[in-house]
């Protein structure tokens, strides 16, 4: 059966709509509604109450997904570069450890010089006459730095200086010795400005690089 509007809306107060931008202004904050309950009584239910107006001026914005634009990235400058290339020293292992007189040759030569070579910020790398494993104090412990690839040995029967020279010149790296290397000097005439000089006594090791010589002469230590 149809009802007639009249009917439906009878006895219901008048509420007013005002638009202004998104808000809304009710006249009444309460109103009856009325519909019929089980046993026929009208019930009165009150609204719910108006939503709150929006601040003047204020859009609503959509909503992002994803990863903020906005949101910087890590500190560039903040993250560790790449470690410089440290100065690399070929070591003449043999005569290092001859370097102590009236003893037989020593381990602990070779390896006091590696510790400081490597405290110095510099790159040891450790060639040795293939004779040295039969005169050395130490077998056990040099056999061991060999088979770790600490110390490069030389073919038998072949000049450990060609080697130590050569792999200076191929590398660009310093030479650690006190041998003046007469004998090849004439193919290798830089080795004068690569050369480190050394001195080992009680347990301690001083380093002395040499530069060029000055103009005139040979350069005076201050």
């Amino acid at each position: 059966m149809l009802v007639p509007s009249s009917h439906i809306y009878a006895g219901v107060p008048e509420v007013g709509r005002r638009d202004r931008g998104r808000s809304f202004d009710v006249r009444e904050t309460q109103r009856a509604r009325r519909r019929p309950a089980g046993d026929g009584q009208p019930v009165a239910m009150a609204d719910p109450a108006p939503r709150p107006p929006r601040a003047p001026g204020r859009q609503s914005e959509p909503v992002r997904r994803g990863r903020r634009k906005d949101v910087p990235d890590a500190d560039v400058s903040a993250r560790p570069g790449p470690r410089p290339k440290s100065e690399r020293v070929i070591v003449d292992a043999s005569n290092v450890a001859h370097a102590t007189e009236k003893t037989s040759p020593r381990l602990a030569n070779v390896r006091l010089v590696r510790d400081r070579l490597t405290l110095d910020g510099m790159t040891p790398i450790l060639v040795a006459d293939a004779a040295l494993r039969h005169q050395i104090d130490d077998a056990d412990g040099y056999e061991a730095l060999v088979k770790a690839g600490e110390i490069q040995q030389a073919p038998a029967g072949t000049d450990a200086d060609y080697f130590i020279l050569t792999f200076a010149r191929e590398l660009d790296a310093s030479v650690l010795s006190n041998d003046r290397f007469k004998d090849r000097i004439a193919h290798f005439p830089e080795v004068k400005d690569r050369i480190i000089r050394y001195m080992i006594v009680a347990g301690e090791v001083v380093l002395e690089r040499r530069g060029k010589p000055r103009r005139g002469g040979a350069a005076k230590a201050r």
